[in-house]
């Protein structure tokens, strides 16, 4: 049985890349574990030898110590690998595929993954729907951020790279399909982006940047990105956005510059519940900013896309009411707009296949355009520390070194 290093959260600003157990078909009790799952058999599981995993925004925020995560956690739910191994009742996935990973874990059977709602299947989480890969309150289920990584219901789980070959000449575009792909452009498409729109969006990190592409793909117009880090802001640029400095004050003067009035057809919240001020308060955090400018700065009628993630149990925050995910947001604006709000886990599988084949045929460059960074395993406290910095980058780590340079 080979050997397994992983990725591990040890306390806030700590992670550590540590020898781990071997993934096997049943789910065994650590930290974060729910009670119910420990000991659950998973003969339609799959073990992969993991080809890329990325450091995402969301575990920053546990690394952060922003969350109620558990010292121990192995982290990372951005999984593109090699399959190794089958449990007895896999049908279709074989040994030697190379396949691409929702970061959502779904069943397949539930009422709400029947109905293409796999960001909250009923049956993976004990605690609540919905589930990921090495996340705090998702289940229990073990990071990806590793050299080999178990994923249950592998048959509806995995996509299946046409042409192993193609795949690997594009692996750093096709990571991104695990999550902030699908993210952004699920981002986009809530928020009611297509051929001739207008569109906001509110952070230049990787989602802010998928979803920025994703906009371009769905045909918008004009795409604006808002952030704070002047880095972030050149990398937006870089692939034809339009970009706001919003340390610079709110951003509905700076969108009237650029499309000659104060409001966009489409508005996208990339930022979550770290949120800071506009301004003079951009040094400050102000959890409810970016969803109050985006129902500020989106007409009438329109509609706001919300992959942003918010969290119900925030130990760092400033206030009492948003530890437990209470913000002051305007809702009384946006009702009086008519706007609509879409919030949760993106449902990868409604996106992945589409997403792939527009990689694969070269109709996008999402690697180019988040900037995305190949680092080894061991590199992973780095990675974390640079991206905790601002860094411009998406960082993919390659624990067994199969990403060409």
């Amino acid at each position: 049985m080979p050997e397994n290093r992983a990725v591990i959260y040890k306390g806030p600003g700590h992670v550590e890349v540590e020898e781990v157990d071997y993934p096997t078909f049943e789910l065994k009790d650590g930290p974060g574990v729910n009670p119910d799952n420990v000991g659950r058999q998973l003969p339609h599981a799959a073990i992969l030898k993991v080809v890329a995993t990325n450091i995402c925004g969301s575990d920053q925020h546990m690394v952060r110590g922003r969350t109620t995560a558990p010292a121990g956690l192995a982290l990372g739910h951005e999984i593109t690998g090699e399959v190794v191994e089958t449990g007895r009742d896999v049908e279709y996935i074989q040994t030697g595929d190379l396949v691409s990973v929702p970061f959502n874990i779904a069943c397949g059977r539930c009422r709400n993954c029947k109905e293409g709602k796999t960001g909250i299947c009923m049956y993976v989480n004990p605690d609540r729907p919905g589930s990921a890969y090495g996340y705090v309150d998702m289940g229990g289920w073990v990071g990806g951020q590793a050299e080999y990584a178990l994923v249950p219901y592998a048959d509806w789980n995995l996509l299946k790279f046409p042409d192993r070959d193609l795949a690997m000449a594009k692996i750093r575009d096709l990571a991104m399909l695990s999550d902030i792909f699908p993210t952004g452009f699920h981002g986009a498409v809530t928020a009611g982006v297509g051929p001739g729109s207008t569109v906001y969006i509110a952070g230049a990190g990787p989602v802010g940047l998928a979803a920025a592409t994703s906009a371009f793909l769905l045909g918008a117009a004009v795409v604006i990105v808002a952030d704070l880090q002047a880095d972030r802001l050149a990398q937006a640029r870089s692939f034809g956005c339009e970009t706001i400095d919003v340390s610079q004050g709110s951003p509905t003067e700076q969108i009237e510059q650029i499309l000659g009035e104060p409001e966009v057809d489409c508005a996208i919240d990339a930022v979550g519940f770290e949120a800071r001020g506009h301004g003079s308060d951009s040094q400050t955090e102000h959890p409810a900013t970016v969803l109050n400018a985006t129902m500020d700065v989106t007409r009438a009628g329109g509609a706001v896309g919300i992959p942003g993630l918010y969290v119900t149990g925030d130990p760092g925050a400033a206030d009492e009411a948003a530890k437990e995910g209470s913000l002051s947001v305007r809702l009384g604006l946006g009702w009086a707009k008519s706007l609509s709000f879409t919030t949760g886990q993106c449902p990868v599988m409604r996106y992945n296949r589409q997403l792939m084949m527009a990689i694969l045929h070269d109709r996008v460059q999402i690697a180019k355009n988040v900037n995305a960074t190949v680092v080894p395993l061991d590199q992973a406290a780095d990675g974390y520390a640079e991206f905790d910095r601002g860094a411009a980058r998406k960082y993919i780590l390659d624990p067994h070194g199969m990403i060409s340079s």
